[in-house]
């Protein structure tokens, strides 16, 4: 494996939580319904093609895009629509199918897929309800498929808490991870950027036709903003495309039967549960049959689709959420701590703060809740952002232009440049207790509708 190069970066933070998932892999119960949540994919608007009672088969369309209608968004089980829920405006918040275990599927033609054009291939694509697997920067939005990206990256390597291992995960998928690289790189000018942990790189050590980089650091090095930054700049009217991993071997076994693959491969993890480990589901299964499987310790946790950091809370009830492969349960944090800033009252307490001791205690790992230990303050120059934000962004100024909406100004300081999911740490670390996440992700928003 030839290194085109090494991104490492000390800024950062490792947060030492329990509840890592162990290298094996259960079974939890079937899931009776799936669900297909149309805020999963920021920036679009769904328009129904299904209603509520009407069958479907697995990777047939249940709604496209109104931003582009090219773009569609298959059904991940055959079944029945069970319920389309509604929100304020009539805003669609959650489609659920009700799965009848046949497996019936919508079949493409793939045959000497690699004899087809570029825009034979993005055709197939769209048309077979893959699309949506593929994301563009800026904005981190579905990818235009009118574009031809400046790179495409797939990062290997996660560093947010509890993070899943995509070595461990994908170990037996050579084949169709390296189908799926196929297909990318035949979208862009130039090979795919796959990026691998800097100390193993597993089975991706050997795939061929791509540009290996390797990523060491403390969190958040893992983030494909950084990796952009590195390789890639983004300069006005650039468009770079990523893909996460399993969804790279899921183009993969598309192009390989034909045949739409839901397949979600989820760490569960936590410091609620007894013995994290991995599970095979399919996108947007239920919960409840994943809490049943596992057995929380108490009865009082909370349910986050993804990691501690940038995850979304979501009910017992509730659905995965179309990209996870991390789901993580926390005690709920109901207590309150007298004196909880004296230091040495509870080294339990994880903190990046000097004035804490915490760091000296706990080696093997801190029990962590849903707790703030604060409340909202005012937005301070202390420094602290910029310890833990390797980018060549100045965050506080960038959150400061997001919240007076200036346009000129968060153009100007890297609001191309950046996700909220790259906020996920200044959310911890920073003292304000401000949701810097939510307020990069209405600036980009407002960028996306003031700007394009």
């Amino acid at each position: 494996m030839e290194i085109i190069k090494k991104i490492h970066t000390q800024r950062g933070a490792k947060l030492n939580i329990k509840g890592g998932a162990d290298k094996i892999f259960g079974n939890a119960l079937p899931s009776p319904t799936f669900s297909i949540n149309p805020d999963d994919f920021f920036g679009s608007i769904p328009k129904l093609l299904k209603k509520e009672g009407e069958k479907i088969a697995a990777g047939e369309s249940l709604f496209f895009s109104k931003n582009d209608p090219q773009i569609k968004f298959v059904s991940p089980v055959s079944g029945v629509v069970q319920t389309i829920q509604r929100g304020a405006r009539r805003k669609i918040e959650k489609i659920i199918i009700a799965a009848d275990g046949t497996d019936e599927s919508v079949t493409h033609k793939v045959e000497n897929w690699e004899k087809l054009d570029r825009e034979g291939l993005k055709s197939l694509l769209l048309e077979s309800g893959n699309w949506p697997f593929i994301h563009q920067r800026p904005y981190g939005t579905l990818a235009n498929p009118t574009d031809t990206p400046k790179a495409i990256f797939v990062s290997t390597f996660k560093t947010c808490p509890l993070s899943p291992d995509y070595s461990f995960i994908l170990n037996d998928e050579r084949e169709s991870f390296q189908a799926g690289i196929d297909v990318l790189n035949s979208m862009v000018d130039q090979k795919v950027f796959l990026g691998t942990d800097a100390s193993f790189a597993g089975m991706f050590g050997d795939i061929k036709d791509v540009q290996h980089y390797t990523i060491a650091g403390p969190h958040p090095a893992g983030n494909l903003s950084l990796h952009i930054q590195e390789l890639a700049p983004l300069n006005m009217g650039d468009r770079v495309w990523t893909v996460n991993p399993e969804d790279v071997v899921n183009i993969g076994r598309f192009m390989n039967s034909g045949k739409f693959s839901s397949s979600r491969t989820v760490a569960v993890t936590g410091n609620a549960i007894e013995k994290a480990h991995y599970i095979r589901t399919r996108l947007g299964a239920e919960i409840q049959p994943i809490l049943d499987y596992f057995t929380p310790k108490s009865s009082q946790f909370r349910v986050i689709n993804g990691d501690v950091l940038t995850g979304t809370s979501v009910s017992e009830a509730g659905h995965l959420g179309y990209y996870n492969n991390q789901l993580t349960v926390i005690p709920e944090g109901n207590t309150y701590r007298m004196f909880g800033w004296l230091p040495f009252k509870d080294n339990n307490i994880l903190s990046l703060s000097n004035t804490s001791f915490s760091r000296l205690f706990n080696k093997s790992g801190f029990e962590v809740n849903t707790n703030l230990n604060g409340e909202e303050r005012a937005l301070v120059v202390t420094g602290e952002m910029e310890k833990v934000f390797p980018l060549d962004v100045y965050p506080m100024q960038l959150i400061k232009a997001c919240l007076i909406e200036d346009i000129e100004k968060m153009e100007a300081l890297g609001i191309y440049e950046v996700v909220p999911e790259d906020f996920g740490l200044i959310d911890y670390a920073n003292t304000s207790k401000l949701e810097a996440q939510e307020i990069i992700r209405e600036g980009i928003e407002l960028m996306i509708n003031e700007v394009g």
